[in-house]
């Protein structure tokens, strides 16, 4: 297959994602949809997989997990697929969450630069290397939902699935709520100001 074959594949593919990811991956916070453009291949085509496996959204009580799950199985028949859609929502532009609300900005970028920064990246851009995904211009209440699963088990508890593992130990670290949005006010100003 010719890349601008792969790419229009991949596209075609999308089209169902955009019903709740948005035309252009720019997420959806009231449907609980995440935005995906912008983020690495490598991290999209491994969280597919794991939707499609069961290693993420088969916890009962993870239902925005499930509901992708089951859409990953419907829509992506196989690793050929998910490969051209990962490719696809990866070029598309990044986007960006302003900070909402008030946020201490020093205890923010304190705790994001001890506890996160050294996966995510200083600006929470991601790390393809360490296989981190990118956090800017994912909006907060995704951001909290995923740090209580991490935290919970609803994701990042089988063995199989190490970095979710990883992660699930990090949960572990942040003592309070206003601490996660000290951190998540610190992610937004990063990604504002790339």
């Amino acid at each position: 297959m010719s890349a601008g074959a792969f790419a229009a594949s991949g596209q075609q593919l999308y089209g169902t994602c955009a019903a709740c990811h948005g035309a252009r991956a720019e997420g959806n916070p009231g449907l609980g949809a995440p935005a995906l453009a912008g983020q690495h291949v490598a991290y999209l085509q491994r969280q597919l997989l794991n939707f499609r496996s069961g290693l993420r959204g088969s916890h009962k009580d993870d239902t925005y997990g499930a509901q992708m799950r089951a859409g990953s199985q419907a829509t992506l028949p196989d690793e050929k697929a998910i490969a051209a859609v990962a490719t696809y929502i990866a070029a598309l532009p990044r986007t960006e969450v302003k900070p909402a609300g008030k946020f201490d900005a020093r205890n923010g970028n304190n705790l994001y630069q001890g506890k996160c920064g050294a996966c995510h990246g200083g600006q929470a851009e991601g790390n393809e290397a360490l296989s981190a995904p990118r956090l800017a211009g994912l909006d907060a209440a995704y951001i909290k939902r995923q740090h209580r699963n991490f935290g919970k088990g609803l994701r990042g508890a089988q063995p199989q699935d190490r970095y979710g593992r990883q992660m699930a130990l990090m949960a572990t670290t942040l003592a309070s709520e206003r601490d996660l949005d000290d951190v998540i006010g610190h992610i937004h100003a990063a990604g504002a100001a790339r």
